[in-house]
């Protein structure tokens, strides 16, 4: 089909300020163990807008982690056990995919032999019903403990590492279609030079995916072990390393990188200058550029927070938000802090938002989600209500309102139109938290414009979706009416 006509229009109208409610940060859930614990990786939000993650250990078939829904007011749902032979030990957040269901990987389980008896790892879809279909198996030579999450690529496939396999042990980059076919696209080698043990993949706005390697890179450096990379891979796998890091800009990066809203990515290192090169340092929040130049723009002190193992989330005021493993409130049980939460502005400004103080959790290892209602939710690998004096607990999901005024950026509402399988799929760009209506006319002279669908309390922008009618004659005309 050819779509020859088309017509944007921008609504100019003023958008209210989205308020925050007290900043508090709140438990809404404390695992037990009995129901699973250990929830290292970060929250999804479902297209139904409540929260899916998973846990290391727990479940019913063993302890050998499961897959959980949670709603914004805290009722929980255990929707998956894992079984061993379908995966084990799941440690990265889920990934949402273009048909609604969600992928992830696990760590552990699969395809054993007498080598590897614990096995080394799977590839997984799941329905939001609970339905479980493994995709792929890991067999250490098309690499091996896979504790990144799956990013989708602009084919359709899913992307991703794996922290070691291959014949030199040090991490992979692979592709993985929604039918299951795996394709290792890179080997981390030997040398190191180029990076090992890579993080999860960013696809960025050239197409290609950004990541970095804990380790690896300058290999003067560290007893050989490097510092860390930066690097750029293509879908056919050829990789660039872009930084190299020596201990003075940072050392030790292990979140992937978060892509801001200027096109450069943003990430944290758990550990800088200091050039003893010991993992005794708190840890960076850096920019890096698509072509390399490394900007140190904060550097955590201990109160506001130590190393950040955490993906910053880009918040609807154009700030960053990001965790730290430890740091703030500290005790004689755990002398080194439980963890913070904090907020960096692009020119470097750190605030320290709340402090984890054992029983709302500790130790936070994956990214803040936002909610559809503009609070940050999260989880902690430890801490809740069983953390105790003599117990580091099994981990919570919590929920941190902000004290200050949001104010979004005023985004005229704007629907871009490209063909998809032959049809016109509408992109609507506009701000978060405000409700539109898409419409369409035939005649531009005498517009009649006829609803298509209410998007309410817009969640992500872009918002897609297809119209199948948009194939018939005469020509559509499409426009966004921002509710009042």
């Amino acid at each position: 089909m050819k779509v020859n006509q088309f017509v944007c229009v921008l609504l100019l109208a003023g958008v209210a300020a989205v308020k925050m409610p007290a900043q508090t940060l709140q438990a809404l859930w404390s695992f037990n163990y009995t129901n699973s614990g250990y929830p290292y990786g970060g929250l999804m939000l479902g297209n139904d807008g409540n929260f899916y993650g998973t846990t290391a250990s727990g479940g019913t078939n063993g302890d050998y982690g499961t897959i959980f829904k949670v709603t914004t007011n805290g009722t929980f749902t255990t929707l998956i056990s894992f079984n061993f032979t379908n995966g084990a030990q799941p440690s990265a957040s889920l990934t949402l995919g273009n048909d609604g269901d969600f992928y992830g990987t696990t760590g552990d389980g699969g395809n054993t032999n007498f080598s590897f008896p614990m096995g080394m790892g799977t590839v997984f879809k799941m329905t939001t019903n609970g339905t479980l279909t493994t995709l792929a198996f890991f067999t250490y030579t098309n690499g091996a403990t896979p504790d990144s999450a799956l990013t989708l690529g602009n084919d359709g496939s899913f992307y991703s590492t794996t922290e070691n396999g291959y014949t030199n042990g040090n991490g992979t980059v692979f592709k993985v279609t929604t039918n299951g076919t795996l394709t290792s696209l890179f080997t981390f080698d030997i040398s190191k030079t180029n990076g090992a043990n890579p993080s999860a993949l960013t696809l960025g706005n050239d197409g290609n995916f950004y990541g970095t390697t804990i380790n690896g890179g300058n290999t003067n450096l560290y007893g050989g072990s490097g510092c860390g990379t930066v690097f750029r891979v293509t879908t056919n796998g050829t990789l660039t390393t872009l930084v190299s890091f020596n201990g003075i800009n940072g050392a030790f990066p292990s979140a992937a990188l978060t892509l801001g809203n200027d096109g450069n990515f943003y990430g944290t290192t758990s550990g800088d200058g200091n050039t003893n090169l010991n993992h005794d340092t708190y840890g960076t929040v850096f920019q890096v550029t698509t072509n390399g130049t490394l900007t140190t723009l904060a550097s955590f002190n201990y109160t506001n927070g130590a190393e950040s193992e955490s993906p910053l989330t880009l918040g609807i005021d154009g700030n960053f938000y990001g965790m730290t493993v430890i740091g703030g409130i500290t005790n004689s049980f755990q002398p080194m802090g439980m963890g913070t939460v904090f907020k960096v502005t692009t020119n470097g400004t750190l605030t320290l938002l709340a402090a984890f103080d054992g029983t709302n959790g500790m130790s936070a290892l994956g990214a803040l989600t936002l909610g559809n209602d503009g609070n940050l939710y999260g989880t902690t690998g430890y801490g809740g209500n069983t953390y105790t004096n003599d117990g580091f607990g099994d981990g919570t999901v919590f929920r941190l309102s902000l004290s200050s005024v949001i104010t979004p950026p005023i985004i005229p509402p704007t629907i871009t139109l490209q063909l998809w399988a032959g049809y016109p799929l509408l992109s609507l760009f506009g701000t978060l938290g405000d409700t539109y209506t898409m419409q369409y006319t035939t005649n531009l002279a005498v517009p009649n414009w006829t609803p298509m669908l209410i998007v309410p309390n817009l969640s992500i922008s872009p918002f897609q979706m297809i119209d199948p009618a948009g194939v018939v004659q005469p020509s559509r005309f499409y426009r966004a009416v921002q509710s009042q």
